[in-house]
């Protein structure tokens, strides 16, 4: 029977990822610390809610998130428009914008880590420049760490929309765009006429990716900064991760890890349903 080809299959996602999510999903009623785990119905809910360190990290969380979203999508369709045209390097350059999402994000948050030391590469070009005055200590700096991690966020992401959007353009014949050039339109008419109308299930799919990953950032937070300094990197993901694998408070991070779930599928769902909206609008 056909069905039976693709058990094995169902039977590893039910094991590996649903029943762990049902059990999990339980532990945020209890007030389980690797002991005895006893019902305290939505307790822990409302600790989170009266929590101060939660309220900032959910902060940091919408910033990372919001602003993600935002530039890795203009980076990534400017690029994706860049790339399209033939050249000679233009496989390589595709390859080489595409590499930072295919690398380990933990890797990743190390390599960043090292760059941004004050001692790091990055200071040491500013100096050789003669731009001391813009010398920082970069993840020590609770002004600026936030947007170093941000930083390295959008370097890891845009390859992910550059090439969503060029197969959204490669979709687009390119007999409309003579068409409207024979009209005589002029380059940004071509774009908000043709362009962008018939990108728009790819803006769909590009900034509800983003969406996901700004909202469940956590190995670049930690690997770099560790939710430091003073909380100011602090993330919904990292105060999981602190709570129950630092603190032993299971059923605590029980909790906030099923809010963050339940947050990136509501706001995924939101942001879905408006761009679906707007895609029939344009």
């Amino acid at each position: 029977m056909p069905w039976l080809i693709a058990l094995p299959a169902v039977a590893a996602l039910i094991g590996l990822r649903f029943l762990p999510s049902i059990v999990g999903g339980t532990f945020a009623f209890t007030d389980w610390n690797g002991a005895d785990a006893n019902w305290i119905g939505f307790d822990n809910f409302f600790a989170i809610f009266r929590d101060p360190t939660t309220s900032n990290a959910l902060v940091h969380t919408f910033q990372l998130a919001g602003l993600l979203v935002v530039i890795c999508n203009v980076l990534g369709l400017m690029l994706a428009m860049s790339l399209r045209t033939a050249f000679k390097t233009r496989n390589l350059m595709r390859a080489m914008f595409f590499l930072p999402f295919a690398l380990s994000h933990l890797a990743t948050g190390y390599i960043w880590q090292y760059i941004f030391q004050y001692s790091g590469p990055l200071n040491r070009i500013l100096g050789a420049a003669g731009l001391e005055s813009w010398q920082l200590v970069w993840l020590a700096d609770p002004n600026w760490a936030i947007y170093t991690i941000l930083v390295v966020l959008v370097w890891q992401y845009t390859g992910l929309t550059m090439v969503i959007y060029l197969a959204g353009l490669e979709g687009i014949p390119d007999e409309l765009h003579d068409a409207v050039a024979m009209d005589g339109a002029s380059p940004w008419l071509k774009f908000r006429k043709v362009t962008l109308p018939l990108l728009a299930p790819a803006i769909t799919v590009s900034a509800t990716l983003t969406l996901i990953y700004g909202l469940g950032a956590f190995d670049q937070v930690l690997s770099m900064t560790g939710g430091g300094p003073v909380n100011a990197t602090e993330t919904l993901a990292t105060q999981v991760w602190q709570n129950t694998f630092v603190y032993g408070r299971f059923g605590y991070g029980s909790a906030l890890a099923l809010i963050l779930t339940g947050l990136v599928a509501i706001l995924s769902i939101a942001q879905v349903s408006l761009l679906r909206y707007q895609e029939t609008r344009l």
